[in-house]
């Protein structure tokens, strides 16, 4: 290989915004998440197929851009594309990790490991809107997405095969929200509970490890928020009800999310699940490396109050081709609405 050619496939010195915890894979692209993907997986169960998971891909590829007949394509400015392939990644890390690690009795295999991949995939599909919905964006379907979701893989999984899976992926993509108690998905096998703690596990480290968490943060998942009726709202008596007053108040009350994200769900209800990373990285878990150093970073900048300090303005990935401008003015109009009502 030239010079040339070797420093082209080199990874960046510094992280780049739309590349993955370790700047290997660029998880804005579709066809980069697919080969590291298959990668993964035939290295941990040579010989299996991987076209349905393939054919999966494809179809949320089209589904996020407005290419899947009946949808819109994804307009949400945080929980976008490369969110989603951001944690198909880590899944797919996860669970060739946990077959690495566990007894071979406790492995999950191909078919699990792939039902969860595919699990992962369209664990936001509920966010999407369909033609004809009345609503203007699909961050106003924050609450019942991953019903929307489960109801998505429902129709989906038999079109590749997997049909068998349903009853099991339609409830453990339960563990990416908080619309069922934890306590309330019964999977009969064991390894299929695993399977949805890796998944609950992939959404949160995928998220908050982005080089970008908390730019997004305040400039992306606020007005989410808003829209969704989570950042304000109006309690059972008519009162307003405030949770979230700014982008940067949102920011202020992260530090706080991080410790309890990580106490209560991560080491918690998925009982320290991002352990499986490690036999992939010597050791190391990047994921929590890059969440801690995110949190510190934050609480620094919380202390001097100097805020352009999170400059960074990445790139979003959604169908919409004014993402910002946009849902800003969606949630200046949700915002008049409520407060005018006042």
């Amino acid at each position: 290989m030239s010079t040339a050619a070797a420093q082209r496939s080199a990874p960046s010195r510094h992280r780049r915004n739309d590349f993955d915890v370790t700047n290997t894979v660029q998880v804005s692209s579709t066809a980069a998440v697919t080969r590291a993907v298959e990668a993964l997986f035939a290295a941990q169960w040579p010989g299996q197929r991987f076209q349905p998971l393939a054919a999966a891909l494809a179809t949320f590829d089209a589904l996020f851009t407005g290419r899947l007949p009946g949808y819109n394509g994804v307009d949400t400015v945080y929980h976008d594309r490369q969110h989603t392939l951001d944690v198909v990644l880590a899944m797919a890390r996860l669970l060739v990790g946990h077959d690495r690690s566990v007894a071979p009795e406790a492995r999950f295999g191909f078919e699990r490991a792939a039902m969860g991949l595919v699990a992962a995939v369209f664990h936001d599909a509920g966010y999407i809107r369909e033609v004809g919905d009345p609503i203007k964006n699909g961050a106003e379907y924050t609450r019942s997405h991953v019903t929307r979701s489960a109801r998505f893989l429902a129709r989906f999984m038999p079109t590749i095969g997997m049909a068998e899976w349903v009853p099991v992926a339609t409830r453990i993509v339960h563990f990416t929200g908080y619309e069922i108690p934890f306590s309330a998905i019964e999977v009969a096998d064991p390894r299929d509970r695993t399977v949805g703690h890796l998944l609950g596990t992939a959404d949160l480290i995928a998220q908050m490890s982005d080089r970008c968490y908390l730019e997004k943060c305040r400039d992306r998942l606020y007005p989410e928020f808003v829209l969704a009726g989570v950042a304000t709202g109006r309690t059972a008596e008519g009162d307003i009800h405030v949770r979230y007053g700014s982008g940067l108040d949102l920011l202020r009350q992260t530090p706080a999310f991080i410790t309890g994200v990580i106490r209560d769900r991560l080491d918690g209800e998925f009982g320290g699940a991002y352990h499986f990373l490690e036999p992939l990285f010597d050791g190391q878990n990047p994921y929590l490396l890059a969440i801690r150093q995110h949190q510190a970073y934050l609480q620094q900048v919380l202390k001097t109050e100097n805020w352009p300090l999170l400059r960074r303005n990445p790139p979003i990935f959604t169908h919409d081709p004014n993402p910002l401008p946009n849902v800003r003015q969606l949630m200046l109009g949700h915002l008049r609405e409520l407060w005018g009502r006042g």
